[in-house]
């Protein structure tokens, strides 16, 4: 890597104004021209977690996306909305960024990183870094699933981007040095002879070390946000930085989803723009939520820092917009405003999804290739609070698998649980014919299997922190099944239910007090009892903070997909007969009485 990806990559924004930057610029100087001081505006786009989404595409579904809100997604959408701002702002009064996790979530980033792999020798460049390019992005933060794929298929991915992938706490674990560009410097050019120095600073999740621990161990450190950007925000200054932007793959809650196991905050661009002088404006990603405008004010200074996390996938653009006035010799900034543009309000940009139609058909032509047929339908709807076949499907093939790794073993004897989470309600498995995007939209993640040794006792620890995810509703008391799971704020995947053992959650019961009657092979759970839990790698590194299991002894482990692995269990069998898995192991009870 060259010294300017340590040192920050130098970018100068936009050589000949079009029309209507000449005229955007002709009334800033106009602005400028009277007895009041020289101002300029300008305006920064940024777009989060698009998770491999070009084209307005379910390759799950295999049709348009669609959602309650009737939201669309992707890049070619995007590009239609940064067309409309450039056009009105003018090209050379905007820079357009990102706050990371962008080459995996869709089977068209899966397809380009496994299945026609970048990293092969002329192999194609990734249609995440074709379609970015071809929009002129300026910079991107790493996002932590920028790892799942490994350091060698992430690099190949920066090689191919036209733009600097920033992460100024992603370091070198030997030498503790910027192991990508930490900042950007972007120049823009005003009419007053002045031109406005732009800094972004790239920030990521320091659960890198936990979630992708396999990939980065031993290579590389991620140290928290907060301390990374108090060390890089006066180096920016101190460079001539008149305006200073975080894009940072952190939510903005405080919270973590690790616990104790990292001495550092998951959601921390809040506390970021809390403690850390000097930044005018977060780009916020990671959760998933949408934010159009925060406002936080800086504890030593009382700045008020701007903040803005568009929604996931290409669904939202945030708008920075900046208002700047000359003043004492260099440029302040008087104003920043953000707000959010929505992605369904536009037609995608032709030029996008021309650039991509024929990676696009490939995967498509791929993900329908039939490995089998079912002898029934099976939905994950109903998966959040009743044992579902399509669930127990995914715990029995892990189980399985498991259980012939340890043959012959010294763990041979133990009795294997498996647990497993709706990721998608709206999974399913058809009658007759299956397909790879059957199968796969099981398991929409690349995590990968491991197996861990518990106790009984440990287990019911986990089963009951999984549990918090129920509200709590009175025996008696109406049931919208709608209204009751996500307590806390937890999503789908973080509601694990276990395979293998017998258990209710009464829900009438406070959090803690939930499971009743945990039996093994029909008789109640010995505390003492030793297991094998078939574990994804997410969970078992301390996704989700569930108890016991990141620090229990690690018996076995596999490096593939386990998506890939339920494929490989239907190509192998040819036929999906849950008479051959499926099981009631839990049920939801108030007082005893089942709720369904």
């Amino acid at each position: 890597m060259g010294a300017s990806a340590v040192t920050g990559a130098a970018l100068a924004v936009g050589a000949a104004a079009p029309a209507a930057a000449q005229a955007g610029q002709a009334a800033q100087a106009d602005r400028g021209k009277g007895r009041g001081p020289k101002r300029y505006a300008f305006t920064v786009m940024g777009t989060t977690d698009l998770h491999g989404n070009v084209f307005n595409w379910d390759y799950f579904t295999d049709k348009e996306f669609d959602d309650k809100a009737h939201n669309d997604v992707g890049l070619a959408k995007i590009s239609t909305l940064v067309n409309k701002v450039r056009e009105e702002k003018g090209r050379r009064n905007t820079l357009l960024i990102d706050a990371g996790d962008t080459i995996q979530g869709t089977q068209l980033s899966y397809y380009y990183a496994k299945v026609d792999p970048i990293t092969a020798q002329a192999g194609p460049v990734h249609p995440m870094a074709q379609a970015m390019n071809a929009i002129g992005y300026d910079a991107a933060a790493l996002g932590n699933h920028e790892f799942n794929y490994g350091i060698e298929v992430l690099r190949k991915f920066e090689e191919q981007c036209a733009f600097p992938l920033l992460g100024a706490n992603a370091l070198d674990a030997k030498s503790l040095r910027p192991a990508f560009a930490p900042y950007s410097m972007h120049r823009l050019r005003t009419p007053h002879g002045r031109d406005v120095k732009v800094a972004v600073l790239g920030l990521t999740n320091p659960g890198i070390a936990l979630w992708d621990k396999a990939n980065v161990q031993g290579k590389m450190v991620f140290p928290g946000l907060e301390e990374q950007a108090a060390k890089w925000v006066p180096k920016l200054r101190s460079m001539g930085a008149d305006v200073v932007i975080v894009s940072a793959h952190s939510g903005s809650s405080g919270t973590s989803s690790y616990g104790d196991q990292l001495p550092y905050i998951e959601n921390a661009a809040a506390l970021v723009a809390e403690q850390v002088p000097g930044i005018d404006a977060i780009l916020v990603g990671h959760a998933h939520t949408e934010i159009p405008e925060y406002k936080v004010a800086n504890k030593e200074t009382g700045q008020e820092v701007v903040l803005s996390e568009p929604l996931k996938w290409g669904q939202r653009l945030t708008l920075f917009d900046f208002e700047l006035v000359w003043s004492k010799g260099r440029w302040t900034v008087e104003k920043v405003a953000a707000k959010v543009l929505n992605s369904n309000e536009v037609a995608e940009d032709p030029k996008i999804t021309k650039l991509l139609g024929d990676e696009h058909e490939k995967v498509v032509a791929y993900v329908n290739q039939v490995i089998g047929t079912s002898t029934q339908a099976m939905s994950a709807a109903e998966g959040p609070f009743k044992d579902v076949a399509l669930i127990d499907l995914i715990s029995h093939v892990q189980a399985e698998t498991v259980k012939a790794a340890l043959a012959g073993g010294a763990h041979a004897a133990l009795p294997v649980l498996s647990q497993a989470s709706c990721f998608s309600r709206t999974a399913g498995i058809p009658a007759g014919e299956v397909t790879i995007r059957d199968a796969a939209g099981l398991y929409p993640f690349e995590n990968t299997l491991e197996a861990r040794l518990i106790t009984g006792a440990q287990l019911k620890d986990y089963l009951e922190y999984s549990a918090r995810y129920y509200v709590q509703t009175p025996a008696g008391a109406p049931v919208d099944p709608a209204k009751l799971t996500n307590a806390e704020n937890i999503p789908d995947y973080n509601y694990d239910a276990v395979y293998g053992v017998t258990y209710e959650i009464d829900i009438a019961q406070p959090s803690g007090s939930r499971i009743k009657n945990l039996s093994f092979e029909g008789k109640p759970l010995d505390p003492a009892a030793q297991f094998v839990l078939a574990v994804n790698n997410y969970r078992a590194s301390g996704g989700g903070n569930f108890p016991h299991v990141p620090k229990a002894q690690q018996v076995w482990a596999n490096s593939d997909e386990i998506r890939n692995t339920i494929i490989q269990w239907v190509q192998a069998r040819g036929t999906v007969d849950p008479a051959v898995f499926a099981r009631v192991d839990w049920k939801l009870t108030r007082d005893g009485v089942p709720v369904f």
